[in-house]
């Protein structure tokens, strides 16, 4: 199974201390749940997608769509209404 919260702490460029001072999750924990060696329990997942602002489905792997992604489809959309409303007053539309 693929480990989301090693791939979102390495696409952060965060050592895994740095996740542990951020969430309260000891280290060595942390690095037992990026081996597979344990698996977070509820509280953990919890603070772990807070932390990287994604859904905890996302980290267990149930959904391949995670908050920042849909952000960045709101963003493009935002953008997209923003240019069709400059063409709708440009040709009068």
């Amino acid at each position: 199974m693929e480990n989301r919260i090693k791939a979102l702490r390495e696409d952060k460029d965060l050592r895994q201390i740095d996740v542990a001072d951020k969430t309260g999750i000891d280290q060595k924990t942390l690095s037992n749940y990026e081996t597979g060696k344990t698996n977070p329990d509820s509280y953990a997942l919890i603070k772990l997608a807070d932390f990287f602002n994604v859904t905890v489905d996302y980290l267990l792997c149930r959904s391949t769509v995670n908050l920042y992604s849909n952000q960045k489809c709101v963003d493009e959309l935002t953008d997209i209404q923003k240019k069709l409303e400059y063409i709708k007053l440009f040709f009068k539309i």
